[in-house]
């Protein structure tokens, strides 16, 4: 809560802790009702989104409990489904005036727990809102918040333009959830994190106010910036529900390119001359030669190259004309290079992607990872790489540690499994030897309820302090997913 103090919902799970299912109880009506959440709100829930769309069956609502990696599980009274911005507010200020913690859900693909009610919080899913439409004179799509990444990505292309943002859960992933966490993906490293392609926003603040600014244009300055603010805000401030983004012009032409190197340090140096000398680089991934054996095995994948390497990069360009001749130019041009496969057709470079893409879930097989998504400074990447398995060996000496992530923004996802207890010694020393480092505890997933204990490492007092300030101005009653983000 806004304050630090919870809501009475909360307090109510809280004096229940071992209700990690909710016992129904009978009314005349002849339905399970929880025994969490009285006939009167869920009537009132019913009235606003319809009675289909607000569930409260105990079976049902095992799936609202967990997020994506398994690692946090939470338990809710009741999932409430909206189907129009006005609905969400209308819910809103009900759950605001009643004192009712709201948890939002969009496609449950976060990784650091803030889609999960942890503490009994009602779950307010977002998947109905599912307009979209494209202006393809402008260069604009207009889109809803539970629009799939990959339904964002058809519909542009359909219309001649693209969507910068991409990741490898886009079928799952919602928009809502990309502007919540700002998440930057594969090609953030050359048109930048979702906050870049946001030119508005609609959006319910925790009282029920509504914002609606989705006018769309490209040059505006006209007072502050509501949707730069709200994108990365997790949720804590305002439920965005529709968004105006920029598109991007396609780029028919693509080569993909698989490097291999003998030792992270010279992959990493040749990562910074690429950046140099290859202007449309889209995407620049870095992963090792661990996970390259796993995702082979695991998969059943034929090595890609002749020798297996310590490192590799896995590079994309695309242009209006064909890019080949600049990258062997540039791969030419580098020093400590073992082997390059290159691909150039749709089929031939999904065949390279799917080593870099399909590594999360590789992993996941070998257990549930604590996913400790940070950023670090280019002078200090390669010691951070050579260094962090050895700082998690000597916590958790059964532990594994898997390493890859965006190579051109320094932003690597450490993966750790087979920890044992809660593991947060072990998160806090890779995020300690990651602010030692000059770096940042979460580049692209956010701070969520995994790492919101340890934000003082990259933000003052005064700065979470004017972060609560904001929670209490747009959010009075702190009911906007108030066990994220700020500790």
């Amino acid at each position: 809560m806004a304050g630090g103090q919870p809501s009475r919902l909360a307090a109510r799970v809280a004096a229940h802790p071992g209700s990690a299912r909710l016992a129904p109880r009978q009314t005349c009506k002849h339905r399970a009702v929880s025994a969490l959440l009285p006939e009167r709100l869920l009537s009132a829930f019913e009235q606003i989104v319809g009675r289909d769309h607000v569930i409260f069956d105990p079976d049902r609502l095992v799936s609202y409990d967990t997020d994506w990696t398994g690692r946090y599980r939470g338990h809710t009274p009741a999932v409430v489904r909206p189907a129009s911005n006005a609905e969400v507010a209308a819910v809103v200020a009900l759950c605001s005036g009643e004192g009712i913690a709201l948890c939002l859900r969009g496609g449950n693909t976060g990784l650091v727990g803030g889609s999960v009610p942890l503490a009994g919080e009602c779950v307010l899913h977002l998947g109905r809102l599912r307009r979209l439409e494209i202006d393809a004179d402008a260069g604009r799509a207009c889109a809803e918040a539970g629009v799939s990444l990959g339904d964002l990505q058809d519909a542009a292309r359909r219309a001649g333009w693209e969507y910068a943002v991409d990741f490898s859960s886009r079928d799952s992933a919602t928009l809502g959830g990309s502007i919540a966490t700002n998440a930057g993906g594969f090609r953030a490293l050359r048109h930048g994190t979702t906050r870049a392609q946001i030119l508005g926003v609609e959006a319910v603040f925790g009282d029920g106010r509504v914002v609606s600014h989705l006018a769309g244009l490209p040059k505006e300055v006209t007072g502050y910036d509501v949707a730069a603010l709200l994108c990365g805000s997790e949720g804590t401030l305002g439920v965005v529900t529709a968004a105006s983004l920029r598109l991007v012009p396609p780029s028919s032409e693509k080569v993909a390119a698989l490097l291999g190197f003998s030792s992270t340090d010279v992959a990493f140096s040749a990562a910074g001359a690429l950046r140099r000398c290859l202007p449309h680089l889209e995407a620049m991934e870095i992963f090792f030669g661990k996970e390259m054996s796993l995702v082979s095995t695991r998969f059943e994948l034929p090595q890609p190259l002749a020798h297996s390497y310590s490192a590799y990069l896995l590079i994309e360009v695309a242009d209006t004309t064909d890019p080949a001749p600049r990258v062997s130019e540039a791969i030419d041009g580098l020093a400590g290079v073992g082997e390059v496969a290159v691909a150039v057709g749709a089929e031939r470079r999904s065949a390279l992607w799917r080593y870099r893409e399909t590594i999360p879930e590789a992993i996941a097989s070998v257990g549930v990872p604590h996913k400790l998504d940070v950023s670090l400074p280019s002078r200090s990447i390669h010691s951070f790489v050579e260094e962090v398995p050895e700082v998690v060996r000597a916590i958790a000496p059964g532990a594994e540690t898997w390493i890859f992530g965006h190579a051109g923004e320094g932003n690597l996802h450490v993966n750790v499994c087979r920890v044992a207890g809660d593991g947060e010694t072990v998160d806090e020393a890779v995020l300690t030897l990651v602010t030692d480092m000059g770096g940042s505890i979460s580049g692209e997933h956010g701070i969520g309820v995994a790492k919101k204990r340890w934000l003082h490492l990259n933000r003052s007092e005064t700065e979470i302090a004017v972060f609560r300030s904001l929670k209490r101005a747009l959010d009075p009653a702190g009911v906007l997913n108030p066990n994220v983000l700020l500790p």
